[in-house]
């Protein structure tokens, strides 16, 4: 399996400080992204306050951890420390910046790391910017990818990130028409011509990856319900 890495992604951290949720409300949901047979399918999370075992589901977002509030690093390994306040040397890690109230976790495959064979990146995912009914999209190809979803269009240069307003104003089926565009000859190649459901109480996480030996990429979205 080719691995997947988040290089080509310019994540820019999306403010939350507006968001109104209290800094002791810092909350974390992760996902192990196109996870490799054979890879972990949970580790112990460090935030160096405490250290605790968490799922890395790759089909879906794993459920809601609790974080500390402050500027902190938060690191996966394959055991638990008796210390968490001092991880090994070039164990992977992230931080999160204090004002992020709400975050994902991204875990994609890394076997270059002796420690632990992944790699994190921290996305905000903060109220403000980053609301129900909308998706985050993130391309991780080469490719140029777009389409018309439900009243929205999309456009994802290779290796960017969108965000999405909401395909219809109700909840229910919506029209889904995604293509990609290879080097500068204009030509449009279909990835799916579908039917999606949408909820308003629910954001998204989408994502356009690379398939080993198949030239049109996959599309991969996950819901984010959380309480009213």
């Amino acid at each position: 399996m080719k691995q997947l890495t988040l290089r080509l992604l310019s994540l820019v951290f999306l403010s939350s400080a507006a968001s109104g949720q209290r800094a002791e409300d810092r909350t974390c949901r992760i996902l192990f992204l196109d996870r490799p047979a054979g890879a972990p399918a949970a580790m112990h999370l460090f935030d160096g306050k405490a250290s605790r075992e968490v799922d890395l589901p790759g089909m879906n977002l794993s459920k809601v951890y609790r974080l500390p509030p402050g500027k902190i690093s938060l690191t996966l390994l394959t055991a638990p420390l008796a210390d968490p306040e001092q991880p090994p040397p070039g164990a992977p890690s992230a931080s999160v910046p204090e004002t992020a109230t709400d975050i994902y976790l991204l875990v994609t495959a890394d076997t270059a790391n002796k420690v632990a064979p992944v790699r994190l990146q921290v996305v905000d995912a903060g109220a403000a910017k980053f609301r129900r009914g909308q998706t985050l999209w993130f391309n991780l190809t080469e490719l140029t990818v777009g389409g018309k979803l439900g009243s929205e269009t999309i456009v994802l240069k290779p290796g960017s990130r969108a965000v999405m307003d909401a395909p219809t104003d109700a909840a229910g089926d919506y029209p889904v028409n995604i293509a990609y565009r290879t080097g500068d000859n204009g030509n449009l190649y279909p990835i799916c011509e579908t039917r999606w459901a949408h909820d308003p109480r629910i954001r998204s996480l989408g994502f356009v990856i690379a398939r080993d030996g198949a030239r049109t990429p996959r599309v991969l979205v996950f819901p984010d319900l959380r309480p009213e």
